[in-house]
């Protein structure tokens, strides 16, 4: 009878660690299994990373010039814009000129000139004179170009002073 009970124990014992090992063994396979499907995900996650890089490091530099290129299209367009309106300035300007009336008043305005029989004035502001008159020296003995060369300089310096 001990036998018998020493086999039924040796069996039962047997038997749990027969069922451990194979629990054991399906325990690991599943790890196995896991490791695996994380490795082979792993590497897939690592190939999308890797054309995503190359996607991006592809497309760079053609939306780097993409940009550039509209930026001088902008540039260009304004620009034109400018002259357009230059040249719609300048056409109207061209068309006063061809009116009689503009064209004597201009005459009129920018070099004192006069119609025949009229008496041109020009009117001169005192203060002005009086300081020309301080900086200028006796003109009538010396030669013409001197004169000129003289007002020359005398503009230079009130630029300056403007300055």
């Amino acid at each position: 009878m001990g036998a018998t009970k020493d086999r039924d124990r040796f069996s039962t014992t047997t038997r749990i660690r027969l069922l451990g090992e194979q629990t054991a063994a399906r325990v690991y396979r599943s790890q196995t299994r896991r490791q695996a499907r994380r490795s082979r995900l792993t590497g897939r996650a690592a190939l999308l990373a890797l054309v995503v890089c190359s996607l991006i490091v592809a497309l760079a530099y053609p939306m780097r010039q993409y940009v550039a290129q509209r930026a001088d299209i902008a540039e260009q367009q304004r620009i034109l814009d400018e002259e357009r309106a230059e040249t719609e300035r300048l056409r109207d300007e061209k068309a006063r000129w061809q009116d009689p009336a503009y064209v004597e008043r201009q005459a009129r305005e920018r070099l004192h000139m006069v119609r025949p029989g009229e008496t041109g004035y020009t009117v001169v502001d005192p203060s002005a004179a009086r300081e020309r008159r301080k900086e200028s020296r006796p003109t009538a003995d010396r030669a013409w170009y001197v004169n000129l060369f003289d007002g020359v300089d005398t503009m230079d310096r009130a630029g300056q002073a403007d300055d």
